[in-house]
């Protein structure tokens, strides 16, 4: 896997992926950005939603259950002093489906968690890492 990050002026700067895609990443107004697109810290939450998120669906439809939606709203707290790391991080899973069964997101979730989100279980080396969830009928 490859990517790339090129400066674009100022603290902005634009992440290509192998992929293809492109994502603008800039500093903090007071860091001399002009907030143009995300920080690279906040990239790190995108990644591990992004990731825990396509775990959760994934086992949840290959396990049959009919998943309309998937939200994944994260809360983390980093470290007041540099390197600031992510010391707590709290992710909120809201599953949307038809007839879901609740049991079978706690698993799909747990699995996520502890076997397969790559960024989860890197991130949770310096991070404690949470999980709850709720089930919405579609």
């Amino acid at each position: 896997m490859k990517a790339r990050v090129k400066l674009i002026e100022g603290v902005s700067f634009a992440g290509q992926s192998e992929s293809g895609h492109t994502v603008v990443m800039d500093g903090s107004p007071d860091s001399g950005g002009k907030n143009l697109g995300v920080r690279p810290m906040e990239m790190l939450l995108l990644g591990l939603g992004g990731c825990s998120s396509f775990d959760v669906v994934h086992i949840l439809r290959k396990g049959r259950q009919q998943v309309s939606d998937c939200v994944a709203d994260i809360d983390a707290e980093r470290a007041p002093t540099d390197p600031k790391v992510f010391t707590r991080i709290h992710v909120h899973f809201t599953v949307t489906g038809k007839s879901l069964d609740p049991k079978r997101v706690e698993q799909a979730v747990k699995l996520s968690a502890e076997k397969y989100c790559s960024a989860s279980i890197m991130l949770g080396k310096t991070a404690e890492i949470t999980h709850d969830f709720e089930v919405v009928e579609a």
